[in-house]
This record gives C-alpha cells, sequence and structure tokens, in this order.
C-alpha cells in the first residue's frame, strides 16, 4: 500500500476564525469544514487543504532551523505570485523572512510569516518537479 499524497497540513493557531479568513482573504480557498469549536480546513483549487486548530499552549519563538517541520509552501502561478507579494508587504501584521528572488529558470520565492508568527513560503515553479 503506498500514500497517495499528503491531504493536509495543521496549522495551531491562537485564534483560528481570524486566521482562516486572514488565510481566504490572502490566498482564497474555501472552507469546506467547521466544526463549530474553532476548528477548520480551508481547501485550495486542487484539492490541498490548510486545517486551523486551536492552540493549547505556546510555541518555540525561534522555529526557522529547529528540527521538524518548518515552513509551508504555497503554490501560485506566475502572475498570482506577483500580486500576492505586495498584499503581504503592505499587511503590517506579516512579517517578511526573505524578500522575492527569482533565479535563471524563472522559479519565484518569498518567505514570511504569517499574521501570527508561522513560517510560509511562496512558490512559483514554472517547471513542476514531478
Amino acid at each position: 500500500m503506498l500514500v497517495q499524497g499528503i491531504e493536509h497540513v495543521a496549522i495551531v493557531s491562537y485564534d483560528t476564525a481570524a486566521l482562516k479568513d486572514w488565510y481566504i482573504k490572502m490566498f482564497g480557498g474555501r472552507v469546506v469544514y467547521d466544526n463549530g469549536k474553532g476548528t477548520y480546513f480551508l481547501a485550495f483549487q486542487n484539492g490541498d487543504m490548510i486545517e486551523f486548530v486551536t492552540a493549547q499552549s505556546d510555541k518555540p519563538s525561534d522555529v526557522e532551523k529547529s528540527a521538524g517541520i518548518r515552513h509551508i509552501a504555497l503554490a501560485v502561478d506566475s502572475q498570482s505570485f506577483d500580486e500576492i507579494v505586495p498584499k503581504l508587504k503592505e499587511d503590517e501584521r506579516v512579517e517578511e523572512v526573505h524578500d522575492v528572488s527569482e533565479n535563471a529558470k524563472g522559479l519565484k520565492t518569498y518567505w514570511f510569516k504569517d499574521i501570527e508568527g508561522n513560517f510560509m513560503h511562496l512558490i512559483y515553479r514554472p517547471e513542476p518537479l514531478v
């Protein structure tokens, strides 16, 4: 039996409703599950999902290089990349980690922390890896 893929990733949040709403405003997607108790699943165009779960305790402050899962990469097309980055930069609650970079093959990346400090990566990849 083989794994078919990753169904979702979860973000533990202090305010799941506000964080979910921010992700919808910034990146689109739609709520496909709401348990009425602060847990939401947000699905994107290709079916990938992010789950927002209410925090029970604090997280470590410096997570970029610590062992474990460190970031979520959000895949977009080139036009969406160019539209989303300015919105992220305008939101004073977003912390820029690494400014936009583009390599010779056209790969674009932007690293940031969302409004709750979660380490994120916006990526446009002209040639998919798979």
